[in-house]
């Protein structure tokens, strides 16, 4: 058995996948780690590269888009390690972040999982570190009221009162750079794949807490994380998703009475966007970013954010 497996989910980021690579090789043992990529069609020479630069690295090649959360499945079904990193393809790993995960979750028992302390590729921090969120929490968090919320509200959402240094329990760290013990997977399975991508990590962090296990932030632990590389590719589609997952969540873990009024003010609010971009459109105001926007919020409008 291995110690360490290795899970990284590729879309279309050859250049930035072969920084990941790079930096992971530089510091591991491969008589200890394994390195699986999964690559989802991509139309980039994605797989080639893996194939004829690191041949190190096992390609699990797929025909089509598999998604993010089906992508991690696949993996974690053939995994071999102690503990299992799922880690974007748009991270770099700082000097010897996966040992310190590794070490800190033999250290601590009844912790499950890890996240590290994460950094925007400018340097700054990058918050990933959170607490379980409200329905009243979903309907400020990443939509454009964020910056009407109480304050209060958000700074608990987002673990504003421990130092971003410190190591701290959380409820859930995101999916960009996230260590599980084996036993994890075992207990509880895989990512639900009824999220194609967003709120995956969250929901399986959640089972993961209520199966008995500690969740983690290392505020000692670094790597950088360039952000959003594959998804920013489809911008309504992203807009959807995020929020379908979003609701998934509060159906599954609250209830479907706080999913449908979430969904409904969620609508409310790409509408009035909707309104507002369309009246600045016809003003001449950058209206090629206006109907851009138009287009992306329309679309959202005809889903109607409905979750299967």
């Amino acid at each position: 058995m291995k110690k360490l497996s290795i899970i990284i989910v590729n879309w279309n980021v050859r250049p930035l996948l072969a920084d990941c690579l790079r930096s992971i090789l530089a510091q591991v043992d491969l008589a200890e780690t394994e390195i699986l990529v999964i690559d989802s069609a991509s139309t980039d020479g994605s797989a080639e590269m893996i194939r004829n630069d690191f041949p190190q690295v096992r390609l699990m090649a797929q025909s089509e888009n598999v998604g993010f959360t089906r992508g991690n499945n696949l993996a974690l079904q053939v995994a071999e390690g102690q503990f299992h990193l799922l880690l974007n393809p748009d991270t770099v790993i700082i000097g010897d972040a996966l040992q310190q995960m590794m070490n800190f979750l033999e250290t601590h028992p009844a912790v499950g999982i890890v996240g590290p302390h994460t950094l925007n590729t400018d340097g700054s921090y990058q918050s990933t570190r959170r607490r379980f969120p409200t329905v009243l929490t979903a309907f400020f968090e990443s939509t454009w009221l964020q910056n009407l919320a109480p304050r209060r509200l958000l700074d608990h959402y987002y673990v504003n009162d421990a130092p971003e240094s410190a190591t701290v329990e959380v409820d859930w760290v995101q999916g960009s750079a996230l260590m599980a013990r084996r036993q994890v997977y075992e207990t509880i399975g895989g990512l639900d794949e009824g999220y194609v991508m967003y709120s995956e990590e969250l929901d399986w962090c959640r089972r993961a807490k209520d199966a008995g296990f500690g969740v983690a932030y290392l505020g000692g632990v670094h790597i950088v994380h360039h952000g959003g590389k594959s998804s920013e590719q489809a911008s309504a589609r992203k807009h959807i998703t995020f929020q379908q997952s979003k609701l998934r969540y509060f159906r599954k873990f609250h209830s479907r009475l706080a999913a449908e009024c979430l969904r409904i003010g969620l609508l409310l609010g790409y509408a009035v966007q909707l309104i507002e971009e369309s009246i600045k459109s016809l003003l001449g105001h950058k209206r090629a970013m206006r109907q851009e926007r138009i287009q992306t919020y329309w679309q959202v409008l005809r889903s109607r954010l409905k979750v299967n």
